[in-house]
């Protein structure tokens, strides 16, 4: 089956110092490749720092400050994990508020490993099926989502895995789901 096109679509990807890596850098070579305009979107200018687990990986340049994005003028969304960065994303009031008017919007989300935790703190977890790392279980669970050990889970435009060995199988659903024309919206 061909993948699905994105041309004349663009994803915002939220993230900050502390991103798993290949959990940033593998969705955008997806997206792109898929066609789609990807921005890199922070509460910093300038660049953020990635990493291999608990190795510092490469810095990726910010295309846009969380201050001067407008959740309206992207297609959906995706928030990679590591430990780090979501739960730094958590105490940004600025990154919460743009992943709640994205959700509200009825845009897909995609989020992966740890990257759903900003997900329970925007409002968005209730009521969904979603995966993630193990460790989030709890919190997701407490937060009013159905939490499965699954490779990939998609309910309603959420798109969720639970680790970079997920990373062919999130890819595909998260193309997919952008791909979608959502008339609902």
């Amino acid at each position: 089956m061909p993948t699905p096109s994105l041309h004349g679509k663009t994803i915002a990807v939220v993230a900050t110092d502390g991103f798993e890596q290949v959990e940033l850098t593998k969705p955008v070579e997806a997206l792109k490749a898929a066609g789609a305009a990807v921005e890199i979107v922070a509460p910093k200018s300038g660049q953020i720092q990635g990493f291999n687990h608990h190795d510092k990986g490469d810095k990726t340049a910010v295309d846009k400050a969380l201050a001067e994005a407008d959740p309206a003028d992207y297609d959906g969304l995706v928030l990679p994990g590591g430990v780090i960065n979501p739960d730094a994303l958590r105490l940004e009031e600025a990154a919460i508020a743009f992943i709640r008017s994205v959700a509200d919007s009825g845009k897909p989300i995609a989020a992966i490993c740890h990257g759903p935790w900003p997900l329970i703190d925007a409002g968005v977890a209730s009521g969904k099926r979603m995966t993630s790392w193990p460790s989030l279980k709890a919190d997701l669970t407490n937060a009013g989502a159905d939490w499965v050990d699954e490779e990939v889970v998609a309910d309603q435009g959420l798109i969720t895995s639970r680790k970079p060995d997920d990373l062919p199988a999130f890819c595909d659903k998260m193309i997919e789901a952008f791909a979608e024309d959502r008339q609902d919206r």
